[in-house]
């Protein structure tokens, strides 16, 4: 079902945490936060890389809420890289707005801009947003067919004419702006279960799947079962690509880099979700079949290569920071992405291909 025609594309994401450094008991501003952000795309088109993609989050300890005027200001300050969200919480927000946001964004951006759509995996903005979390998968469901919609409807030029459970009807709509191209390109978050996987290929919808830890093998049911929901649907294996997701924090050695990302990562897990985790937990996460790419450059690109022949997927996105993270690190594991293991692992796939 993959294709291997397509060139695979390697890219950095964040969800625009803002959390305190372990180390220090210090916290940067928000304007401080939001410049980094920034930054970190123009980081990743000077070195090299495809793709920035910037998460949205509504609820305290993130500074994403208006993550798509964030990438627009990227937009202005880059020129080659794409720009996603990571994810966009469809089911919160008016579809409408953000069609309009987004091809607003794609005009700024000259044709650079998709859009990643999910449910969220916090449930803080429903409230703050006017919704309900009981209305969860239906809010989704909803609001994803009139996103999708929206944009079939700009392709052809036609107007639409929709009506729902959640917003008013619409009559002859026509929605302005328009894409560079018509066409938004619109993925589909999944965070591991069949059934969501199931439910993007069903709807036509290339896959974004987060494997941010655990038995790589695992992850491979849920595109499988992607796989096989697409044939089934009647689509083609080019329009259907997969882009896989990880943790990522690189240093010179295994050691020194589970030393490094513990304290920042364990931070992380208590401010968020009043959890820890323990530094044996990214032990663990060294060993080549485990989704989470923490190690040497020789360690992570093997696990890429490791997963590039479980899944055959055509994108990559490193999870590089996690709020706390100082930014001399975050440009780091940015610039041996893209300098070191990205230009190994093109090599690989290249042979691959052969």
């Amino acid at each position: 079902m993959s294709n291997s025609k397509l060139p695979f594309k390697i890219g950095i994401s964040s969800i625009g945490a803002h959390l305190t450094n372990p180390l220090t008991g210090k916290k940067s501003t928000e304007q401080e936060r939001v410049r980094h952000l920034i930054d970190m795309a123009i980081q990743a088109e000077a070195a090299g890389l495809d793709i920035y993609a910037l998460g949205e989050s509504h609820e305290q300890g993130f500074v994403s809420a208006a993550h798509t005027v964030m990438l627009s200001a990227a937009a202005q300050a880059t020129k080659n890289i794409t720009l996603m969200s990571s994810v966009t919480v469809i089911s919160t927000l008016d579809p409408v707005r953000v069609f309009e946001d987004f091809a607003t964004l794609d005009l700024i951006s000259n044709g650079r801009t998709e859009i990643v759509v999910g449910r969220g995996s916090r449930i803080g903005g429903f409230g703050l947003l006017g919704y309900s979390p009981n209305d969860y998968e239906a809010l989704f469901d909803e609001k994803l067919e009139l996103l999708t919609a929206i944009n079939e409807a700009s392709e052809k030029q036609q107007p639409i004419n929709w009506h729902g459970r959640f917003r008013s009807s619409l009559t002859n709509a026509r929605i302005y702006p328009q894409p560079l191209d018509g066409k938004l390109k619109i993925w589909h978050a999944v965070g591991g279960h069949s059934s969501s996987a199931i439910a993007a290929a069903n709807r036509g919808l290339p896959m974004v799947l987060t494997t941010l830890a655990g038995s790589s093998l695992n992850f491979k049911t849920t595109i499988d079962a992607y796989r096989r929901a697409a044939v089934a649907a009647g689509y083609q294996a080019q329009d259907m690509p997969i882009t896989t997701t990880s943790w990522f924090h690189t240093a010179q050695s295994d050691a020194q880099a589970v030393e490094e990302f513990y304290p920042y990562f364990n931070g992380m897990m208590r401010e968020l979700r009043s959890d820890s985790a323990s530094i044996d937990f990214l032990h663990h996460s060294l060993a080549v079949d485990n989704a989470m790419m923490i190690g040497s450059p020789k360690t992570i690109l093997a696990k890429m290569k490791y997963q590039y022949q479980l899944y055959r997927q055509q994108q990559f996105l490193a999870h590089v920071d996690t709020g706390a993270l100082p930014p001399d690190l975050v440009k780091n594991n940015i610039e041996v992405l893209a300098n070191v293991i990205a230009p190994e692992f093109r090599s690989f796939i290249t042979r691959e291909w052969a």
